[in-house]
């Protein structure tokens, strides 16, 4: 057998933890193999619900600290608080090569910064961007930058375009990775400069990474005709807040209607399946996992408010990026 992969989890970030990181990771345990954890964070907590959730402590090493890093410091701040922290050792553990991946539902910023004191770029590349899936009408998108760079140039987002595209094909090998513009609208002449520019620059290219399909607008992204999305990282985290209001608002009002009435209920006992997948469909925990790319080792962030399937769903991401040569592939096409 090969050697495992091993993937590094800060513990103590986010909500409810370091509860739902590890019933996060009993629940990936029971869907991968050849996966070992090395935990970072308060070792007596841990082995109690280690314990609880009756993981094998084979799969298991746990670094033990009492320092960690709180939703509520500055990026600034937390980086002070220096080597000890779980976010900090777990980060490190790449840099040092005892692990492949790390992932954290912890402080954004501080996560970005300690990465970036850590982790050198992948040569050629200026500015890395955060990246996520979003689903679409045929299957899943990518979409970056979502908040890692508020102002991009040219070259930045033809970088995104490459790493895009790279991470679509580490996690789906046979897709093919068709790019475009998130944009006011489809024609040449729409949008700043820098959008305007980097669209002539990229009809120009020739990668045989990807497909280059122009602009796409907002209205457009889940149809699934384009399933690399490029922004800055303004224009992506409001178009990633906004997805993610109007699906907790559509669920929630599907919810009342399907509820409050008699007919209602009869209803969604009638269509039970399909309002299940349709659920399914808009459940954010099944999306869980952005990347942070551009850095010359896997750093995935989970979102602090998910519970334990959303963080079992970002150590999926981590063990198939791993599997899919990601930083690889980035190397490969970067120019």
């Amino acid at each position: 057998m090969k050697n495992p992969t091993i993937i590094a989890v800060d513990a103590m970030g986010g909500e409810n933890s370091p509860n739902k990181t590890i019933e996060g990771i009993s629940l990936h345990t029971k869907v991968s193999t050849n996966i070992k954890y090395k935990i970072y964070g308060n070792k007596n907590i841990i082995l109690d619900l280690i314990s609880k959730y009756k993981i094998s402590k084979e799969k298991i090493d746990i670094i033990h600290t009492e320092k960690q890093i709180e939703d509520t410091d500055s990026a600034l701040s937390a980086a002070k608080k220096g080597r000890d922290t779980s976010l900090w050792l777990a980060i490190e553990s790449l840099k040092n090569n005892e692990t492949d991946a790390m992932v954290s539902a912890g402080n954004t910023g501080a996560l970005f910064v300690i990465a970036k004191l850590n982790l050198k770029m992948i040569e050629n590349i200026d500015k890395p961007a955060l990246s996520a899936l979003w689903p679409n009408k045929n299957g899943m998108n990518v979409v970056l930058d979502l908040g890692a760079n508020v102002e991009c140039n040219e070259k930045n987002l033809i970088d995104f375009s490459i790493m895009g595209s790279a991470l679509l094909k580490a996690l789906f090998e046979n897709e093919t990775a068709k790019v475009a513009i998130l944009n006011i609208g489809s024609e040449e002449f729409k949008g700043n400069n820098i959008i305007k520019n980097t669209y002539q620059k990229l009809s120009q290219a020739k990668n045989s990474l990807y497909e280059f399909h122009g602009y796409i607008e907002g209205n457009q992204i889940m149809d699934g005709n384009i399933n690399v999305i490029v922004t800055d990282g303004f224009t992506g985290n409001v178009a990633l807040k906004t997805a993610e209001g109007t699906a907790n608002f559509i669920t929630s009002e599907l919810k009342i209607a399907m509820s409050t009435t008699l007919l209602g209920k009869i209803s969604s006992l009638i269509n039970f399946k399909n309002i299940k997948k349709f659920k399914q469909k808009l459940d954010p925990r099944l999306y869980n996992g952005a990347i942070l790319l551009g850095l010359d080792k896997p750093v995935i962030k989970s979102h602090g408010s998910t519970d334990a399937v959303g963080f079992a769903n970002s150590l999926k991401v981590c063990e198939k990026i791993i599997k899919g040569h990601l930083i690889d592939k980035i190397k490969e096409n970067i120019n």
